[in-house]
């Protein structure tokens, strides 16, 4: 059955290809020529690709953004031959380039990532472009769209009237709401949304000023040109598909905690396959070691328990040594101080297991405390670290310092492999894996908790003299996932 929209709709992509056809040629030269708006996209894609993944571009044009970006295979799609040639002209030779429809793809292989750039603004249907990419994603996959602000639509219809941009073909102008909601009802979640780059073309100085610290103040952000929507297909899998499907290894990381260590154990749940519990005993002046070792030995047939003593210091140590001990397939931190409930834990199997998110963090600042379970001044701190981070991470981001964190092995192994790039600068781990997680764009997500009221010993944080070094290392984070 035709309807009136079908002839409209295959003119526009006729005079779409025409166009594309027609500047191919020329295309590489012009983007060489305006390299500093392109090369940015590419940088910011590439930041979140690494050498041991498989990287597909949906409308990669003359293939330039898929042949500089990291990735084990690299493949590149475009409607128009004459552009396909080109990329094959001009590419790296470890990517390779085929002409296919987004609104029809053929392909019998997955990726981990998939990005479109600047192409929305072109198709016919979105939506069916969006849909049409499941069949590249398995359900891990991450999807990066960008496209223009329409914020910028006047001035960038001026600039093609005054021959500062190469006049193209009327484009859907998308607002953030109109490409998220679409997404969305192709199935898919947008976890994040970056904007970036307030002067598209190079002034030397100013450009990178402006660039690189003004757009990312929160306000201006807004009236960035580039945007990007950080995606990943929606998983819901029912609760009898994985209720008993990974391991898991619990680490809880004991210094002076000789009175909880067997509540630890009495008060976990058992859930998923099974569980592994790992206690790792780190420099206490009481009886913790002993209390570690005898707990051990006398729940050895009810418990799969491990037991180790941390080398170096600090809680980041102690989790790093029980990661590496551990065998499971999500991998888990609970303080021994139990502030965080034993019994809440299944919550955080639930939440990975089921395809809610790839990193899993505890939140307690939503529900109310008990009277004593933290002090006013820690309180303060959080709230402040809490909007340091969701201005850091582009996304809400309640509680960085809560101890319990869920992390699949496989990411986590990926993750250390990537931990030049940030280096040993966190004492305590949880920045280390939240900056981790970041970095390897695994989808985030907040799980609160009740906080309880310690029952047992003191803290083991000092407010002033780690407040300092959570606030060097914020800076420092800065620097590498907000200022480039």
């Amino acid at each position: 059955m035709t309807t009136e929209n079908e002839p409209l709709s295959r003119l526009r992509k006729n005079d779409n290809l025409s166009y594309f056809e027609s500047i191919a040629s020329g295309r590489h030269s012009y983007r060489r020529k305006h390299h500093y708006y392109w090369d940015e996209i590419t940088k910011y894609c590439d930041y979140f690709s690494h050498r041991d993944i498989s990287v597909l571009e949906v409308g990669c044009g003359t293939g330039e953004l898929i042949s500089q970006i990291k990735g084990k295979r690299k493949l590149g799609l475009d409607f128009s031959p004459k552009m396909i040639e080109e990329a094959k002209r001009n590419g790296t030779g470890d990517t390779e380039f085929r002409v296919m429809d987004a609104e029809n793809l053929e392909l019998n292989e997955k990726f981990d990532l998939i990005i479109i750039s600047n192409v929305i603004g072109y198709v016919n249907d979105v939506e069916e472009v969006f849909m049409q990419l499941h069949k590249a994603c398995h359900p891990q996959t991450k999807v990066v769209v960008t496209y223009y602000n329409y914020l910028w639509e006047p001035f960038l219809n001026f600039s093609e009237k005054i021959g500062l941009k190469k006049k193209t073909p009327r484009q859907n102008w998308l607002s953030r709401h109109d490409v998220k909601n679409l997404l969305f009802i192709s199935g898919f979640d947008v976890y994040r949304t970056s904007m970036r780059m307030l002067i598209p073309f190079y002034i030397p100085l100013i450009s990178a000023l402006f660039n690189r610290y003004i757009a990312k103040l929160p306000i201006i952000r807004h009236l960035c040109i580039n945007i990007y929507d950080f995606a990943m297909p929606e998983n819901r899998s029912p609760k009898e598909e994985y209720e008993k499907k990974y391991t898991t290894s619990v680490v809880i990381p004991a210094r002076n905690e000789s009175g909880n260590i067997e509540d630890a154990i009495l008060r976990l749940p058992k859930f998923g396959k099974d569980v592994e519990i790992i206690f790792i005993e780190g420099n206490s002046t009481d009886d913790t070691w002993q209390k570690v070792q005898e707990i051990a030995a006398k729940y050895k047939d009810t418990h799969n328990i491990k037991i180790g003593q941390q080398d170096g210091k600090g809680k980041g140590d102690a989790v790093r040594k029980g990661f590496k001990m551990a065998t499971g397939d999500i991998l888990m931190i609970l303080d021994a101080d139990l502030t965080v409930p034993p019994e809440d834990i299944p919550k955080f199997y639930d939440a990975i297991a089921s395809g809610k998110g790839d990193f899993i963090n505890g939140s307690r600042l939503v529900y109310a405390m008990e009277k004593n379970a933290m002090r006013p001044l820690n309180l303060l701190g959080n709230k402040f670290f809490s909007l340091a981070f969701s201005w850091l991470l582009d996304r809400p981001f309640k509680d960085t310092l809560c101890g319990t964190k869920v992390i699949f092995r496989e990411d986590y192994i990926k993750l250390i492999e990537n931990r030049t790039f940030f280096g040993e600068f966190d004492p305590f781990g949880d920045y280390d894996l939240i900056f981790g997680a970041y970095k390897l764009n695994l989808k985030i997500v907040e799980l609160p908790i009740r906080y309880r009221e310690r029952t047992y010993g003191e803290t083991n944080i000092s407010r002033f003299k780690h407040g300092l070094i959570l606030l060097r290392m914020t800076a420092f984070a800065a620097r590498k996932i907000k200022f480039i």
